[in-house]
């Protein structure tokens, strides 16, 4: 979570790098750090090169991962020493032996080193009018709020995520006055400077508890506004600090903090389980008992917060007793391992103008979700909020009101688009009540039932007063038993054909990176900050990703063509049509006609631009704008007057223009449903670790994938080992591994280069499970250990 992205302008260019980092807030005035500089190293190693790069400073705190870019191209994400002055990467590319200039590099991509000019502003677009739904989620309701907070110290809890090292355990509390078990909402913020200065408005980030005269970051305090409204409604909202998480995420966790923040929600949720039952410490006892209902729980989590709470949705699902989770919320999440998280409503909240998590690599969540139950009972949405930055959904990480130093994670303020100046970006004031009123909105539908929240979050279109002149755009899945999917367009299928001057191609993920897929990649054109859908996540840099059609045209006539199976064509009881539709980056402006055909061959066709702006490019001049970002297309089926919705037979989606090319997804019928939350359904995957010796050539280690119980449908998980070592011997590669139906295990091999040399230690290197289906993911991560078998002299 940055501090001071905003002034971080310029990375290494040469061997140099240049970042001033702005420091502003309430108490002091801004503050410019002296421009580090940087030397770099690329060293030969077995199987490919060791760069190294040294800094003065440390990083900016990000929620990010770093990476090393060599002559302005990225290679990966870099291991950060705990100091954040220096960076390493093991790497076989061939482009590492004739660097000319080593950089930092964030999302795919390295900083600029000047401060770019203000351009011409796109074209403006009025977008279209949504109706404003009956209530608001933002008015305050009946019950008076009561405020407190408990604290145990800086180091009550220790957490194996982070290697067994202390953490605070901290929270403010809101509660309505009144008795009674009430649904309980816990917030995690995200990664954020842990400590800071008074005196000298500096911050730190590399040792907890804070250093002597520095003081802890509140950053759990900056979600009153929507903790104020869901309080004032009946619920027990609770926002906890992970600042002892921030501080030792890098280097002493393996997967940047995740689990920790799970682990540290897990320990909180029981400490109010006890509390609640009228045990454990006296004065949370005093607070909660008989004040919580531990059977309706939600989470949101901000940041790496928002991959925290999906862990600890995951942890929670292991346990023999678990707590009723109902509903999660990721915040401009990180997503760098694509855990999936079916049977549990979510909606993913994506600012369009981040300058942290600018890959919006949270649309993962979302995508590898979809499928990944066939009987998934819950209802999923990813929301592009345009206008908005990663840091001022919490006003502890906004200028002006912070009262630690803070800063406007977008970069570039010339930007026409997402500048601070721009007409489209909103206010940090608008941006904070965009979040009250879909925070509170979500909770509000998923556990409290209030069903007419629904249009904030199905797709249909609506929004409420208080989110003022924000756009959202919305894509949303209903429950499997809401719907029927026609064409999912992930896999080549009989059912659907292309006819005419057209081609239709499944492509997956991008940049060549999942080979093993037999994919070709999506976005062909386009930075790994410009695609959400598709962008590599850091443990997962080859897993292929959001598989979709491809279908582009070049005279009239060219079609897709679905056909429904015999025996599914009523589709009379579903709300709506939809499907997710985006433009191919190569193509120019284009338009697609829907045609709906009964068994009878009466049919009737919509034009997508008379109902969607899911066609219109999003803006923005240059990376990581604009983004490519599948959008909603809704044809509501009490609009199709002129077929018979008792026998529908097909659905054709055909060029209307000239020429075009447009991305496809999730074809289907659905209701307009928020389904339920029943995550323990699934059973849970875990991959084991492992150690074997090298060998004196080529071999393979043998690993194994465990599920925690039999389970009637096949399991598949995607598996990637990482070269993390300094002298590699296994390769690094990603497959798909399926244990059979009725099974509880399988294996998988990685192949071990193996050599004569004597080697100072052994080498450790991580395999990481990810996108399974069928399964969610337990314990994910594991080592694969190569010790040296060869003998000096």
């Amino acid at each position: 979570m940055p501090l001071h992205i905003r002034a971080w302008k310029r990375a290494l260019a040469g061997g140099t790098l240049a970042a001033a980092v702005l420091l502003a807030g309430l108490s002091g005035p801004a503050h410019a750090d002296p421009e580090p500089t940087a030397d770099w190293t690329v060293q030969p190693v077995p199987g490919g090169h060791r760069i190294t790069l040294h800094l003065d400073q440390p990083l900016p705190v990000r929620a990010a991962v770093p990476e090393l870019a060599v002559d302005g191209a990225s290679l990966g994400p870099a291991q950060e020493s705990p100091d954040g002055k220096t960076l390493t990467l093991v790497t076989a590319d061939p482009r590492a032996a004739k660097a000319t200039s080593v950089q930092v590099a964030w999302n795919g991509e390295v900083p600029s080193n000047t401060t770019p000019r203000a351009r011409p502003a796109p074209p403006a677009t009025t977008p279209k009018k949504k109706p404003h739904l009956p209530a608001d989620p933002a008015t305050p309701g009946r019950y008076q709020v009561e405020k407190t907070a408990y604290d145990f110290g800086d180091t009550a809890v220790t957490l194996s995520g982070i290697g067994g090292r202390p953490a605070e355990v901290r929270a403010v509390v809101y509660q309505p006055k009144a008795w009674g078990k009430r649904p309980l909402v816990l917030f995690l913020h995200g990664r954020h400077s842990a400590c800071y200065n008074p005196d000298t408005r500096r911050t730190s980030n590399s040792q907890w508890p804070c250093p002597a005269g520095e003081l802890p970051i509140d950053s759990h305090t900056g979600y009153s506004g929507p903790a104020e409204v869901l309080a004032s409604h009946g619920y027990a909202v609770v926002s906890i600090s992970a600042n002892g998480v921030n501080a030792t995420d890098n280097p002493f966790s393996e997967d940047r903090g995740a689990l920790a923040r799970g682990e540290l929600v897990m320990h909180h949720l029981d400490l109010l389980a006890a509390a609640a039952k009228g045990s454990g410490d006296p004065a949370l006892t005093k607070l909660f008992k008989g004040r919580l209902d531990m059977n309706d729980v939600g989470l949101m989590g901000h940041s790496r917060g928002g991959e925290g709470v999906v862990k600890a949705a995951l942890l929670n699902d292991g346990r023999a007793k678990p707590y009723g989770i109902r509903a999660v919320l990721p915040l401009a999440p990180t997503d760098f391992a694509r855990a999936t998280l079916p049977n549990v409503p979510m909606s993913v909240f994506l600012p369009y103008c981040d300058g942290d998590v600018s890959n919006q690599q949270g649309q993962h969540f979302y995508d590898d979700t979809r499928y990944a139950a066939r009987r998934d009972k819950a209802a999923r949405s990813a929301l592009m909020m345009m206008g908005v930055n990663h840091n001022f959904f919490n006003t502890e990480w906004t200028p002006g009101v912070a009262v630690a130093p803070a800063g406007d994670d977008w970069f570039n303020n010339a930007d026409p688009v997402c500048g601070n100046t721009a007409p489209t970006r909103l206010s940090a004031a608008e941006q904070y009540a965009l979040g009250t009123t879909y925070i509170s909105g979500f909770f509000r539908l998923f556990q409290g039932e209030e069903d007419e929240f629904l249009p904030l979050f199905d797709g249909s279109g609506g929004t409420a007063p208080s989110a003022g002149r924000a756009e959202v755009h919305t894509v949303a899945q209903a429950p499997a038993d809401e719907r029927l999917d026609v064409a999912t367009f992930t896999a080549p299928s009989r059912s659907v054909t292309v006819t005419g001057p057209g081609t239709g191609v499944i492509c997956a993920g991008m940049l060549d990176r999942s080979l093993d897929s037999g994919l070709p990649s999506c976005a062909t054109t386009l930075t790994t900050s410009q695609a959400p859908s598709w962008t590599p996540a850091t443990y997962a840099p080859n897993v292929a990703s959001t598989p979709v059609l491809r279908f582009s045209w070049t005279g009239p006539g060219a079609r897709v063509r679905a056909v429904l199976p015999h025996g599914a064509g009523n589709v009379r009881g579903y709300d709506a049509l939809t499907f997710r539709a985006a433009l191919d980056e190569a193509s120019g402006d284009a338009d697609l006609d829907v045609t709906v055909v009964d068994r009878r061959g009466r049919a009737q066709t919509v034009r997508v631009s008379a109902i969607s702006d899911a066609l219109t490019r999003f803006p923005g001049l240059s990376s990581p704008l604009p983004k490519t970002w599948l959008r909603t297309v809704r044809i509501p089926t009490g609009s199709l007057k002129h077929v018979d919705l008792h026998s529908v037979s097909e659905i054709r989606i055909s060029g209307a223009s000239a020429t075009g090319g447009v991305y496809l997804a999730d074809l289907a019928f659905a209701d307009d449903d928020a389904g339920s939350a029943r995550l323990s359904e699934l059973p849970q995957i875990s991959v084991q670790s492992l150690t074997v010796p090298e060998g004196d050539g080529p071999g393979v280690a043998t690993m194994k994938l465990t599920l925690s119980r039999r389970t009637d449908e096949p399991v598949t998980v995607n598996v990637q080992s990482i070269v993390t070592g300094a002298t590699p011997v296994a390769t690094q590669l990603a497959r798909q591994v399926v244990i059979p139906a009725r099974a509880t295990s399988a294996t998988f091999q990685i192949p071990i280069t193996g050599n004569t040399t004597v080697a100072p230690a052994a080498q450790s290197y991580q395999v990481v499970a990810s996108a399974p289906t069928n399964a969610v993911i337990g314990s994910g991560f594991a080592r694969l250990v190569v010790t040296d078998d060869d003998q000096e002299g």
